[in-house]
């Protein structure tokens, strides 16, 4: 057979890596020294009968001298190559042997550029031919028109009657306010969680609470594990939430969740202790099922959301921070202390939920070690006059897409208002 352009090298590589001399490899291989040397620097041609003695005497197979290590990283890098000029084809073999780690890295950049690209095809695609995007688009822009043009005649009109000018003001009020649904409905779909996680540029956090919606948010035992979650820490987040879960199920077992459910409704405080089981754990068990109507969200002592299972009508913010008037802070300042509120969501139909919330502070580490608290907010639709004489609670999902100006925990004007 004939010689590859690096096999000779290959074999050079490994008898100096195992301390040989090439004296020593030409015995054990039965040939001279001279011999081996014309070999080594790919001047002779190799016998398929040679290349088997070379083979074993270095303790390897005959195809890892033929092919190399780097096999796939060859063909990674002649794909590569092939979508630009200008490298050195003949030269890839003999490159990856002598440079693994720079072709590896050279490889994972052209994977990486080709996923990028095939992502922002993706995204455009997207822009083009969304309807839902499409059609909330053109609502914003026929309102826009639709205020423009009555604006201009009332600004322009200078004797118009006072008839005409209350249908016109009448008009321009109708509009305004399609106008502000349009952009609200539009932002929150661009904020909810959508094509991301196909397109691959979700994160983790949001890969998983994908999957777990897919799922209905039943996390039972012997469903599957998440092993198609794109990323690695999807996986292992998706493996801890199914490891909580099942721990939950042991803590509040199912009859004692149908039992409370009967008593009290989706009262946490009083299925924890019916369960006698941590109190996060029974916001979980009521939330994270099959059908379950509530909504639920946990965050940490920075207050970032570690979870969000969204409830109809309450919208829940992917980027930014949530709204700071949830009970779901006030809780976390106040451990150990049952927080509840009828909040209300603003817009021209305002909505009504109950929201239930609880910090639990844990001591992982002793007496000397750091605080660490947790917090959960249950999110309950809110029957039409329920509600006692207290007024709701304001609230917003995030201060980018709230429309109350005048809210005093405003941190940013809202884009729905400039």
């Amino acid at each position: 057979m004939a010689i590859q352009p690096t096999i000779g090298t290959r074999l050079r590589e490994r008898r100096a890596a195992l301390g040989l001399k090439q004296a020593d490899l030409a015995d054990r291989a039965g040939i001279s020294p001279s011999y081996l040397n014309l070999i080594e620097h790919n001047r002779r041609r190799l016998p398929p009968e040679l290349l088997d003695r070379l083979a074993a005497a270095l303790g390897l197979a005959a195809e890892a001298l033929q092919k190399g290590p780097g096999g796939a990283l060859v063909d990674d890098l002649r794909a590569a190559a092939a979508a630009t000029t200008g490298p050195e084809m003949d030269g890839i073999e003999d490159f990856v042997a002598r440079y693994p780690g720079w072709a590896a890295l050279l490889a994972g950049l052209n994977a990486r550029v080709t996923s990028l690209g095939r992502t922002v095809e993706a995204l455009n695609d997207r822009m083009t031919h969304d309807p839902h995007l499409s059609a909330s688009l053109h609502e914003v822009l026929s309102a826009t028109a639709s205020v423009r043009s009555t604006a201009a005649i009332l600004a322009d009109t200078e004797d118009l009657e006072p008839e005409w000018r209350d249908r016109f003001l009448h008009n321009l009020h109708q509009d305004s306010e399609r106008l502000a649904v349009g952009a609200e409905a539009l932002v929150t779909y661009l904020d909810s969680t959508g094509q991301e996680v196909e397109l691959g540029i979700a994160s983790p956090q949001e890969e998983v609470e994908a999957w777990a919606a897919l799922r209905n948010w039943d996390m039972t035992a012997g469903t599957d594990q998440a092993e198609a979650l794109a990323s690695p820490a999807a996986r292992h987040l998706a493996a801890a939430m199914l490891a909580q879960a099942a721990e939950d199920r042991r803590a509040v077992p199912d009859d004692a969740l149908r039992q409370s459910l009967a008593a009290t409704g989706a009262d946490p405080l009083a299925l924890a202790a019916r369960a006698a089981a941590p109190v996060l754990a029974a916001f979980r068990r009521l939330a994270l099922r099959p059908q379950a109507e509530a909504g639920l969200v946990i965050c940490d002592a920075s207050g970032t959301l570690t979870l969000r299972k969204p409830l109809a009508g309450f919208a829940l913010p992917r980027f930014g921070a949530a709204c700071p008037l949830w009970p779901l802070f006030a809780a976390l300042g106040r451990p150990a202390t049952p927080v509840e509120a009828v909040i209300e969501t603003p817009g021209p139909q305002p909505r009504r939920f109950r929201a239930r919330a609880w910090c639990q502070p844990r001591h992982p580490q002793g007496f000397r070690g750091p605080e660490l608290r947790e917090a959960a907010m249950l999110i309950l639709p809110e029957p039409p006059h329920s509600f006692g004489p207290q007024p709701p609670l304001p609230v917003g999902s995030t201060c980018r897409i709230c429309p109350r100006d005048s809210c005093a925990a405003r941190r940013e004007p809202s884009i729905l208002s400039l």
